[in-house]
């Protein structure tokens, strides 16, 4: 039995760092989107980009690139990624990149 609770313990710190990296990407599509509507309604992209790290205020090391054709019907596309240190307890794991990409039509 006292080899179970260390077992348990560490099995319930994983199950809590994939619900964090799941937050995680969850937001990462929202600020993705957020962009993207930005993108697609405003030919200026740094206010797309700025509407995209808005939707994330918490995290640091966000990457954010912005294209859009200048034609209405042509493709806004936005890409958020964000870089995100596993760490169990005390145990530091590898750096994973967290990335999603969203694209709508242009609007004006």
């Amino acid at each position: 039995m006292a080899l179970l609770l260390p077992l348990f313990i560490v099995l319930l710190l994983i199950v809590v760092e994939v619900a964090a990296v799941g937050k995680m990407q969850m937001e990462v599509v929202h600020a993705a989107r957020q962009g993207a509507r930005q993108a697609a309604a405003d030919p200026e992209v740094a206010l797309a980009a700025r509407a995209a790290r808005s939707a994330l205020p918490g995290y640091r090391d966000v990457q954010v690139r912005v294209r859009r054709d200048h034609k209405v019907g042509g493709e806004a596309s936005v890409v958020v990624s964000v870089k995100h240190r596993v760490q169990l307890a005390f145990i530091r794991g590898p750096t994973v990149t967290i990335r999603s990409t969203s694209t709508m039509r242009v609007e004006q």
